[in-house]
């Protein structure tokens, strides 16, 4: 009996042992591997009216970058050689408060392109170390004791949006502005971030000649993809809507997907391209699953880095 029950010790010992090994194995990978292993997808939104030529459009969100990324920023840099008409980036793209230089500096071959950007919540302040029950359950959940205390660390935002302004993308938070592309008016409009409850709806950009008339896709913009937000963009006639803020789960169980969104999104809604349904109306959606991580948390797992090149034709 004695016996039995040390072979059963050794075996739970084992067990213990081997899980432990496994479990410190999927951390390297996340932490070595995955989280710089950034990827391209890409899809196709027949979003634009009848006759149009296709568009492409380069989603970028969630850069969270700090100091010394280097591999992240060559691939930031390699992205120009898409050429693509148009990059929109859903914000987050700070990480440290020495990250405006290497941003801009990483993104500046972009920015030769056309682009629209509104900011994401570490675009104003450096992520700090919280605790993880505030993630999962929300803060209004936890008890006082169990938020942030601490003052976060505030960006200098306004130098952000300078240099971004200053090679030629286009500050959306909480305004609407039309661009005029291949005998195309995109009309935009974009909030601040959500997650801030900072968002004020400004509508769509009004007094273009031929208003409703002339050829013209309507693109919304946001960081964080709250259901209100949404339905917001959706009832008010989105053709299609841009956010990011989820990283896509972050940390994804293989053959599940995300656990968590960090928003009131549904966990299936994650990332990737779905279609939100609001007032009798749809729109096409398109969730980042993000660049970068908190320097918090440096991890991905299941959920590679990503870019997103959107290829808008024609509707049926």
């Amino acid at each position: 009996m004695a016996h039995s029950s040390t072979s059963r010790s050794r075996a739970w010992l084992a067990g213990l042992a081997g899980g432990a090994a496994a479990a410190a194995g999927c951390f390297s990978y996340g932490v070595f591997v995955e989280r710089n292993w950034f990827v391209l997808r890409r899809e196709t939104v027949p979003c634009l009216p009848a006759g149009a030529a296709p568009l492409t459009v380069l989603h970028l969100s969630d850069i969270h970058l700090t100091p010394g990324q280097g591999k992240k920023i060559r691939w930031l840099r390699s992205l120009a050689q898409l050429q693509p008409d148009l990059v929109v980036n859903t914000g987050d793209n700070l990480s440290h408060v020495d990250a405006i230089t290497p941003l801009l500096q990483a993104l500046s071959p972009l920015m030769e392109f056309p682009g629209v950007f509104v900011p994401g919540s570490n675009d104003y302040f450096a992520p700090m170390p919280k605790n993880p029950l505030r993630y999962l359950a929300g803060p209004s959940k936890l008890p006082d004791g169990a938020r942030a205390v601490r003052e976060p660390v505030r960006l200098d935002t306004a130098a952000l949006h300078a240099g971004f302004g200053k090679g030629g993308w286009i500050n959306l938070t909480n305004r609407s502005q039309s661009i005029a592309m291949r005998g195309l008016r995109l009309d935009f409009t974009g909030v601040d971030d959500p997650h801030l409850n900072r968002e004020r709806y400004a509508g769509w950009p009004a007094g273009a000649v031929g208003q409703e008339t002339h050829r013209h896709v309507k693109i919304a913009v946001a960081h964080a993809p709250y259901q209100r937000v949404l339905d917001r963009f959706t009832a008010d006639g989105a053709d299609l809507i841009l956010a990011g803020h989820t990283h896509g789960g972050q940390v994804c169980v293989p053959g599940y997907g995300a656990l968590v969104t960090n928003c009131d999104l549904p966990t299936w809604r994650a990332k990737g391209l779905n279609d939100w349904k609001h007032s009798g109306r749809t729109s096409a959606v398109n969730v980042s699953g993000g660049i970068g991580t908190s320097p918090a948390a440096p991890f991905r797992f299941a959920c590679r880095p990503e870019a997103v090149l959107l290829t808008l034709t024609a509707g049926p």
